[in-house]
């Protein structure tokens, strides 16, 4: 989520790019409430009376026929629907449009939207969907908030609001530079998805003042893995490493992988363990060898939490993980209006500095297209999830 995102959870990245604060009934949220500080720069989006309705399109990967794909597209709908709900004192004319996962099929309902009275587009899904609406929506003046965590995609009009791997690791590396853990392995998968963790990886060591001990590339396969566990357990356990950093991102490479490296003695026990990914779902990993005290960054747990519990009492099942999405932009929009802004949906309200807070934690968006979001680190001790440094609640004082 170079890749787009995938559905399996918040970090896609798998598919290579040519297929480029009302208090809540149950859930007390700030829920997007927007502070002082506009961006500069180049801008796009529209001018709107936030005194009256504001139409949005939301785009979701309905009618695909694929079944999680279906439930995707249910939470991130209700989800919204939820958040225009909400939107004491702002006005939000949702309105939801079927766009598979066919990049023209998006643009094709992305132009419909459009001629229908929308001022902002919500979603797709895909990169290249996404990658798709911008360029078509582009003449039009209209910003695109896909539902992508592929930063080859953001820019001009186009913002991506997942998670992205470039977050992950700075958080990480932030962290571990703050309690000695300067010297840092770095150990990829030989794929799409490794290349880009990799480079975020490095973007993180190099920001922090880390440096980077030595790198191992694997291919996607046991013998792939069991030929580097050598190289990579000599230089782990020689004292000049601090932390291996994994990407991991394939489902059956972490399980093997981290087997593997404590089978030749490389745990957390001996050299700081990171996970680029989380280390605590499914819920099975929370029993592997190697997981044991390895950090990773998850969301804010308490809010998530609210958010699932209100949501299940209303729709009778689960959120999908990434449906929380949808809430966060309904809320952020709701919350730029309600504050009377006629330039909510342009480049320079939508980048405030001091963002807002979503369902998942704080997040902004960047004037580059991309985003930020506060992140707890996580480890795992005694088969049990644990929060070593809490989610910040904002944005002061918070490095960036």
């Amino acid at each position: 989520m170079t890749v787009l995102t995938t559905i399996r959870g918040a970090f896609d990245l798998r598919r290579p790019l040519a297929r480029i604060g009302a208090a809540l009934a149950v859930l007390t949220l700030a829920a997007c409430e927007p502070g002082a500080g506009t961006a500069t720069g180049p801008q796009t989006g529209q001018l709107i009376d936030p005194s009256q309705p504001v139409q949005v399109a939301l785009l979701v990967p309905a009618g695909s026929g694929n079944a999680d794909l279906d439930w995707l597209a249910r939470s991130l709908t209700n989800s919204a629907k939820m958040a225009a709900t909400d939107a004491q004192g702002a006005t939000i004319d949702l309105r939801v449009y079927s766009a598979g996962s066919d990049p023209g099929e998006a643009v094709a309902k992305a132009n419909q939207a459009v001629a229908d009275g929308a001022k902002i587009i919500l979603g797709p899904l895909f990169a290249d969907s996404a990658n798709a609406v911008g360029n078509a929506m582009a003449p039009k003046g209209v910003n695109v908030l896909s539902f992508s965590n592929n930063t080859d995609i953001a820019g001009g009009n186009v913002f991506v609001l997942g998670n992205t791997f470039d977050n992950v690791a700075d958080r990480l590396v932030r962290y571990g530079v703050r309690n000695g853990k300067r010297r840092i392995m770095m150990v990829a998968e030989d794929d799409a998805a490794g290349q880009v963790g990799a480079r975020a990886i490095e973007r993180a060591i190099q920001k922090n003042g880390a440096s980077l001990a030595g790198t191992a590339v694997h291919q996607l396969s046991k013998q792939g893995i069991d030929a580097v566990i050598p190289n990579i357990s000599q230089a782990a356990l020689s004292g000049n490493v601090d932390a291996v950093f994994l990407t991991a991102n394939q489902g059956a490479v972490l399980p093997y992988l981290t087997d593997k490296l404590a089978d030749a003695g490389v745990t957390s026990a001996s050299v700081q363990m990171m996970g680029l990914t989380r280390w605590d779902q499914p819920s099975a990993r929370l029993q592997l060898r190697g997981t044991q005290g390895g950090w990773f960054a998850i969301p804010d747990t308490t809010l998530r939490a609210q958010f699932d519990q209100r949501y299940r009492s209303l729709y009778g099942e689960a959120p999908h993980d990434l449906g929380s999405l949808g809430y966060d932009g309904v809320a952020a929009i709701a919350a730029l209006v309600r504050a009377g802004k006629r330039n909510a949906l342009t480049t320079a309200g939508l980048t405030q500095n001091s963002g807002f807070a979503g369902v998942s934690g704080a997040f902004r968006l960047r004037r580059d297209g991309t985003n930020e979001r506060a992140l707890a680190v996580a480890t795992i001790r005694n088969n049990q999830l644990l929060v070593l440094d809490p989610a910040p609640r904002g944005f002061g004082g918070f490095g960036f």
